[in-house]
């Protein structure tokens, strides 16, 4: 057993990442590197805790595929171009994780061997089981599905015992809570309550995927330090899915 696992409650995780955690609107940077940095080390701190870890990254910094649909791209281009941009932050996140001594391996849903390895379940696992980060580019490798539903489809394939979604708020609210102070925020929500209530959580096609395979959905916000550590412990943090 690897040092920290018995003070955990899951043990193996998928951690879904927007891409617009990655940017910063006040300097233009797609790629901040101070929120790079932030990111690694709380990835570190709970590899450190024998946590396997599994990471999709979005592209929604660089380029989303359905906004450039509306201005004129073709949607397969569009999404074709949104699963390249989850490359580079794949490449991004791997190289921030590396340089703090956090082993990690870059695999995609399309094949760029120069750059990655090829996804093959099988060899994924291998990597978490030896203590690597696993962190998953390129989206599922076809057009009209978002990196939520490879967050989803990835956390089934790895058998992950939660998906962890970092957001920019703590939880899921019953409206955006900067925009209604009434908002209300939810502890726990059983699948069905969030999508008749269209909660923006994940879209339907990974909510699907999720409750096929019963593994939940925690929603917390990233920026806050302990969050991610607390999270893995099975403490009340955010809104859990299930």
């Amino acid at each position: 057993m690897k040092k920290g696992k018995a003070n955990v409650k899951y043990r193996r995780i998928l951690l879904k990442l927007s891409g617009e955690v990655l940017g910063n609107r006040e300097t233009g940077e797609c790629i901040d590197p101070d929120r790079l940095a932030f990111m690694a080390e709380r990835v570190k701190k709970i590899h450190g805790m024998g946590v396997e870890i599994g990471i999709v990254l979005g592209g929604g910094n660089i380029f989303r595929g359905l906004a450039g649909a509306g201005k004129g791209v073709n949607r397969v281009t569009g999404d074709s171009m949104g699963m390249l941009a989850t490359v580079i932050n794949a490449l991004a996140m791997m190289n921030a994780l590396e340089s703090i001594g956090v082993p990690t391996r870059v695999m995609t849903s399309i094949e760029m061997p120069k750059l990655a390895e090829p996804f093959i379940q099988r060899r994924a696992l291998r990597h978490l089981e030896k203590g690597r980060v696993v962190i998953f580019g390129g989206g599922t490798g076809n057009p009209y599905f978002s990196t939520d539903s490879a967050a989803a489809l990835k956390a089934s394939e790895i058998g992950a015992d939660a998906l962890l979604k970092a957001t920019k708020v703590d939880g899921i609210y019953t409206a955006d809570p900067k925009k209604d102070p009434k908002a209300k925020k939810y502890g726990s929500l059983k699948y069905e309550t969030a999508l008749e209530k269209r909660l923006k959580v994940m879209d339907s096609a990974a909510f699907a995927l999720r409750m096929d395979n019963g593994i939940p959905i925690i929603v917390f916000d990233f920026f806050d330090k302990n969050a991610l550590g607390r999270v893995v412990k099975g403490e009340a943090v955010g809104t859990i899915v299930s």
